[in-house]
């Protein structure tokens, strides 16, 4: 045993000047399994898992507060509680930044919600390297109302089966009412550290909800909890039963790495815009498809039609649907898939030749 002790150690040696290194890509490996194992929002699994997190913090935040405010108190059990609650905190917030990164970046467009995907990954970054800073007080409490803020944001429309701006608002209240509670409890267990650190820690968290109220206006939010699940734009899209067969032409390899899509059209055929979305169990909504066609002399996009249809939520792959624009003009075009508030979902996007095709068509079942 003594030797395999001296191997460890050994080991841990030569690896501490990669240790920044190997955390980084524990950080990585860590959000690509999040990415490939969370499942669908509205799972029981997922919430127990999300909840169990956010109490994790909460209690962690609170513990290490209580002990801090007694430091007459030096057995061994406290100090080493001292120095784990810090660690402890970092671990839940971390997996719920990661958690929230997945979930948001699959909810929406990266077209209209890049800046706060972007502050989702510089939190889930930052929570790496501010480690030491989980055991400052303000540090921790704002960070914790973002959390209880963002799980809300999505997670309050599974159980009201509703999507908009009043659920969005319903959102905020639920998570400012939590965060409210915390501070009761912040203030019962260590009082003094509550009252020296109480004005940052409400300044912070107001401005946290106030930015995230703007992003919602600004439709910078991804619509969570829908997402995106399948699009594309047809030249057929036929229903039969419960499958949809749509008919395109095989795109060449560039259309993976940002090609637009070209859609050969003769004059008076039709182009479908098909799209698969996924809402959460008994949740039923309106969904708009704006048609956009980009006018090269202007330099802008100018919507010539707008359909809507409703979908219904609990399909493991989305609610499927489309809509049609007969004999479309040549030129770029896209389709905004929005909610019924103009919130983002996904965007197709593709291009119209008048020629016969140019490849050959295939036909895609979709079920």
């Amino acid at each position: 045993m003594a030797a395999w002790i001296d191997k460890l150690k050994t080991y841990g040696s030569r690896l501490k000047p990669y240790e920044r290194h190997l955390s980084a890509l524990g950080m990585i490996g860590g959000f690509v399994f999040d990415f490939c194992a969370y499942g669908r929002v509205d799972h029981d699994a997922t919430q127990t898992i999300l909840i169990v997190y956010l109490a994790t913090a909460a209690l962690t935040i609170l513990l290490l507060q209580y002990l801090e405010a007694r430091p007459e108190w030096t057995g061994k059990l406290v100090v080493r509680l001292r120095g784990l609650m810090p660690a402890a905190t970092q671990f839940a917030l971390g997996t719920l930044w990661s958690a929230f990164l997945v979930f948001y970046a699959r909810g929406g467009s990266v077209a209209s919600s890049w800046p706060f995907l972007c502050v989702l990954l510089a939190i889930f970054v930052g929570n790496e390297i501010f480690a030491s800073y989980h055991a400052r007080l303000i540090f921790t409490a704002v960070l914790f109302a973002f959390a209880l803020l963002s799980y809300a944001i999505f997670m309050v429309p599974v159980f009201t089966h509703t999507i908009g701006m009043w659920t969005f608002v319903l959102s905020g209240a639920a998570a400012g009412l939590v965060f409210l509670l915390f501070l009761r409890l912040l203030s019962a267990l260590a009082h003094e550290r509550w009252l020296s650190a109480r004005l940052p820690i409400l300044a912070g968290s107001v401005g946290v909800f106030a930015a995230v109220y703007g992003l919602y206006f600004l439709s910078v939010l991804p619509p969570l909890p829908l997402a995106m699940q399948k699009s594309g734009a047809y030249t057929s899209v036929k229903r039969v039963g419960r499958i949809f067969y749509a008919t395109g032409e095989h795109q060449p390899w560039q259309t993976w790495i940002g090609a637009d899509p070209v859609v050969h059209l003769q004059k008076s055929e039709k182009v479908y815009a098909f799209s698969a979305v996924f809402a959460p169990t008994r949740l039923s909504t309106t969904i708009r498809h704006v048609w956009q066609r980009y006018d090269d002399k202007t330099n802008e996009w100018r919507t010539v039609q707008t359909k809507l249809y409703t979908i219904n939520g609990g399909r493991e792959k989305g609610f499927r649907g489309y809509t049609v624009k007969s004999n479309p003009a040549p030129g770029r075009w896209r389709v905004d898939v929005q909610t019924v508030d103009e919130r983002l979902i996904g965007r197709i996007v593709f291009r119209v030749v008048r020629s016969e095709p140019t490849e050959a068509m295939q036909t895609t079942v979709i079920q």
